[in-house]
């Protein structure tokens, strides 16, 4: 077994736990740091398959909610109930244009410059959100109606783009119509369940004649390194939010896509596109 191909893998794992649920993109921290080490083991499909052990984090760190949520669904309870409907409806836009419009995503926009041009955009667009004065009107996951669901899933659909963010999209998007901070980042965390779940098998299924047994070492490594570090980062970002606005993520990339950008635009970085 190639051991620098193991340790590429691990980094990679971590690159995935220690973003997934940040508003900086994990999408866009794969394609860049995979680019810049030289990553091709089966790149696309690596890096969808190392996001579920990420989104199995969450499913571990709320396990009690999911499980409470699967009890209260098959006792009929109203507000179990509602939560799953508030999921599904949350789910279906990115489904449904992602699996249509995916192939063509991944040929024209995944590639280092485009995920650095999202990552400044979307840095701004950060910054403006979090200085208009609100008072949010919805202060609990369990109160969101479906259309407040709706919005949060038509405003996951911007994350195709790479260096968007799944989760920043999500949160920001969440705000802007009325969440709570901290209720978005937790209705980001149970929409990714889905989203990351429905993604994954269908990469596999797809893909599923290009595994070898040589792929199964440096999955399993970046699996496990992106569960163990979005395990921390889940918790930490959950506390972060209680006290803390977004605006240290929105600088975060801003700065890292204009380095991108400069490396690019001095010759320092050949980066493929």
């Amino acid at each position: 077994m190639d051991v620098m191909l193991l340790a590429k893998a691990l980094l990679l794992g971590i690159v995935e736990g220690g973003t997934e649920f940040f508003p900086i993109s994990s999408t866009g921290h794969l394609i860049v740091v995979g680019d810049l080490i030289g990553f091709q083991n089966n790149a696309d499909v690596f890096e969808v398959v190392i996001q579920l052990g990420a989104i199995l984090a969450v499913v571990w760190e709320y396990r009690q909610r999911f499980l409470g949520v699967a009890q209260g669904a098959l006792q009929r309870d109203a507000q179990s109930l509602r939560f799953i409907s508030n999921l599904l409806v949350a789910f279906l836009p990115a489904a449904v244009i992602g699996f249509f419009a995916i192939k063509a995503i991944k040929h024209y926009l995944f590639n280092p410059l485009t995920v650095a041009l999202a990552l400044v955009v979307g840095g701004i667009i950060i910054l403006l959100v979090e200085r208009r004065q609100r008072v949010p009107r919805v202060n609990s996951v369990d109160a969101m109606s479906w259309q407040d669901a709706l919005k949060v899933g038509v405003a996951q659909v911007f994350a195709m783009v790479p260096g968007t963010s799944r989760s920043g999209s999500t949160i920001i998007g969440g705000m802007l119509f009325g969440l709570d901070r901290k209720v978005a980042t937790e209705f980001s965390f149970f929409l990714a369940v889905p989203t990351m779940f429905a993604a994954t098998f269908y990469d596999v299924y797809k893909h599923w004649h290009q595994f070898t047994a040589a792929d199964v070492p440096v999955i399993g490594v970046g699996f496990i390194a992106a569960f163990i570090s979005a395990f921390f980062a889940v918790r930490g970002l959950i506390r972060y939010v209680s006290s803390h606005n977004f605006n240290a993520f929105a600088w975060y990339r801003i700065v890292f896509g204009l380095v991108i950008l400069a490396t690019w635009q001095l010759g320092w970085v050949d980066w493929s596109v």
